[in-house]
């Protein structure tokens, strides 16, 4: 095993910080840098699962549920009843358990409503017209500014486009789950370059999530390690974001953001797991139907990227 903290699975509990204020566990993916979030109310134990991974091999093409289990087990662990599963967007570099996550638990599953135009846009480039159907697969589709509670805790979400165009934000209380507009401050911010993504929107999502109160907990998608640290980190509140973020601290011009966003973005490869991700994550974490042998299969665009 690495020394590394980056290839070994971490985890670590924020404590509520009183009324309204909500546990929350993160849960380190190694093989894809993700965070998972388990969002619970201290006063009725209830809980929401965020952005989960199915963990998959993409040099077998094979599936395992670590992740799954190891996120279960701390809500047993924890005495928590599951009351929702929720991403926050179709993921790039990891397969969502949504899908399994409803089914061991119960509870609905749910994204935001822009998932549609999403699955439109990947039906054009897989070939694929018709095929996906987030109405079929996820129980709920939230709108921006729609609320809903876990437990007793009122939660709103946040439209939050930029690295995708459907991309949203759980805020709960002084918590809030970012997904992949921000990363930690000694790192920046977050890719705008996958189909359906933009700058200059990103930018904005970034600014309406830093005009939160400055002690709200930001809790980000991902995390690869920076310079002379080789732990995750996926915790840091509004203002230390506003006084350190290594791209948007206060006083960052939006102009020269952008620029340094896209120059950036130029230099990056596709995700390895992408391709095969999103026809999965589109289906909310299930496989194409079984073929005639059992089997399902995935349709790959070549060329196109």
């Amino acid at each position: 095993m690495s020394n590394s903290k980056l290839q070994q699975r971490v985890v670590r509990h924020s404590p509520s910080r009183g009324t309204g204020s909500p546990d929350v566990w993160g849960i380190y993916e190694g093989d894809t840098g993700s965070i998972q979030y388990i969002c619970a109310d201290p006063a009725t134990k209830k809980a929401a699962l965020i952005d989960v991974v199915w963990n998959f091999d993409p040099q077998h093409y094979r599936f395992s549920t670590e992740s799954i289990d190891q996120v279960l087990d701390l809500v047993r662990e924890n005495g928590l009843t599951v009351e929702w599963v929720l991403d926050t967007h179709p993921h790039a570099d990891h397969v969502m358990a949504s899908a399994h996550l409803k089914e061991r638990t119960g509870a609905p599953n749910a994204i935001g409503d822009k998932v549609h135009e999403i699955a439109a846009l990947w039906e054009e480039i897989y070939n694929m017209p018709g095929v996906f159907d987030p109405q079929r697969d996820f129980d709920r589709l939230f709108k921006e500014g729609e609320t809903f509670r876990i437990g007793e805790l009122d939660v709103r979400v946040m439209l939050s486009p930029g690295h995708t165009l459907g991309s949203i934000t759980y805020v709960c209380g002084d918590a809030a789950f970012t997904h992949d507009t921000l990363m930690q401050p000694d790192v920046g911010t977050s890719r705008a370059d996958f189909p359906g993504g933009n700058t200059a929107q990103l930018w904005d999502s970034i600014q309406d999530i830093l005009a939160l109160p400055a002690e709200t907990r930001l809790f980000v998608g991902h995390d690869y390690g920076a310079e002379g640290r080789n732990e995750p980190m996926w915790e840091a509140t509004v203002a230390e974001h506003k006084a350190r973020n290594q791209h948007v601290k206060d006083g960052t011009r939006r102009e020269d953001w952008i620029k340094r966003r896209d120059d950036r973005d130029a230099t990056l490869p596709l995700p390895d797991r992408i391709l095969a991700a999103l026809q999965v994550n589109l289906r909310g974490g299930r496989l194409p139907p079984a073929e005639e042998d059992g089997r399902a299969y995935l349709k790959l665009p070549f060329n196109r990227f």
